[in-house]
């Protein structure tokens, strides 16, 4: 019976990739042993056990930029959870581990490489963080989600997608998805969302357009995010707004053209489903977004705009050709599907079990 260390969390862009993993490995391996390792501040501490997975916590240790007290405290901070890694890994009898980068995954890939035990990594994002960079130089294998990633010795596989997303038939989904907000079935529907926490800037921009949008003849299933909750406000029939989307699936479902920003997690899913997509990279951080986006835009799956550019206009002289021309979406739909892919979490447990096997040789 093989055990499985799975590292990573704080976001969902984190977590949900992990999920996906964990659910195929148990697909495949019932009586297989899954530890996350994680830590209590993120959401990984809510949604590891509810998904019915055993849970550790290590201490948040984020990297410091500069040689001041705070670097000294890391470098105690950081000992201690490596030794507190590598005891879970020895009693435990961990076979693997696999992390997704971040602050959890770091202590993972040191004490995987202190137990000499195989480790395998997988980058979402097209520009690597630092645990992802400094680790691909000794991982047993490295996946990533974005064509192009430069990461030595890398294997492309995708983004290990929930099974709701990977098996959604989006032609029997979207009839019950429509009645869910009472949206028309023959209307096309254009979804608006700028991930969880939201996006003003999108958000007011499709304030300002909705009548113009409506009058092209298209519905608009606008989800705000917590942040923006109440700035936008609609009581016109096939304009919804929603401030959080709990099964973002049906959302999906019915979306015939999206706008969005390019976060790794939402560019797996509109590629894997084939959604035409108008996006809008969030223009903080080190320009990640940007980059995910691009081999999408090169294909023709999607128009780029970006965020210092965005306003009413701007949005509308994007949107307007696409709402206007079903061949042009149909076109793009065909182009986005041949980025992306369902399999992004077969792939990577297949990568997994190659670094097992490896590990096996060589023990041999």
């Amino acid at each position: 019976m093989t055990t499985y260390l799975l590292a990573g969390g704080g976001t969902a862009g984190h977590v949900n990739p992990l999920l996906a993993v964990a659910s195929e490995i148990r697909g495949r391996e019932p009586e297989a042993t899954i530890i996350f390792l994680g830590t209590a501040e993120g959401l990984e501490s809510r949604l590891v056990p509810a998904a019915g997975f055993e849970f550790q916590v290590i201490p948040r240790l984020p990297f410091p930029r500069r040689p001041d007290k705070r670097a000294w405290r890391f470098l105690r901070g950081w000992r201690g959870a490596v030794s507190r890694v590598e005891q879970l890994i020895a009693s435990r009898g961990v076979d693997v581990v696999f992390g997704v980068g971040g602050y959890v995954s770091a202590p993972a890939y040191a004490a995987a490489r202190r137990a000499k035990v195989p480790l395998v990594i997988h980058e979402a994002n097209a520009r690597p963080g630092l645990s992802n960079a400094w680790a691909a130089g000794f991982a047993t294998r490295v996946a990533v989600a974005i064509p192009g990633t430069r990461l030595r010795r890398s294997t492309w596989v995708g983004m290990p997608l929930r099974a709701e997303i990977a098996t959604l038939n989006v032609i029997d989904r979207r009839a019950a998805a429509c009645r869910r907000w009472d949206l028309t079935t023959d209307v096309p529907v254009l979804l608006v969302t700028g991930g969880s926490l939201g996006a003003r800037r999108i958000n007011l921009a499709v304030a300002t357009l909705a009548p113009q949008i409506r009058a092209a003849g298209w519905q608009i299933l606008h989800i705000t995010g917590d942040r923006d909750a109440g700035l936008v406000t609609s009581n016109q029939p096939g304009h919804v707004v929603v401030d959080y989307c709990d099964n973002m699936a049906d959302a999906l479902a019915v979306a015939s053209l999206i706008v969005s920003r390019a976060g790794s997690s939402t560019l797996a899913e509109i590629t894997a489903l084939g959604i035409p997509a108008i996006l809008i990279p969030y223009a903080e951080g080190n320009g990640e977004q940007e980059l995910n986006a691009a081999p999408v835009v090169a294909a023709g799956g999607a128009v780029l705009l970006r965020d210092a550019l965005l306003t009413a206009d701007s949005l509308w002289a994007a949107a307007s050709p696409l709402l206007n021309d079903r061949d042009v979406r149909a076109a793009m739909s065909a182009a986005t599907s041949t980025v992306g892919t369902r399999e992004g979490a077969a792939r990577t447990v297949d990568l997994i079990g190659e670094a097992l096997t490896q590990s096996l040789r060589s023990a041999s």
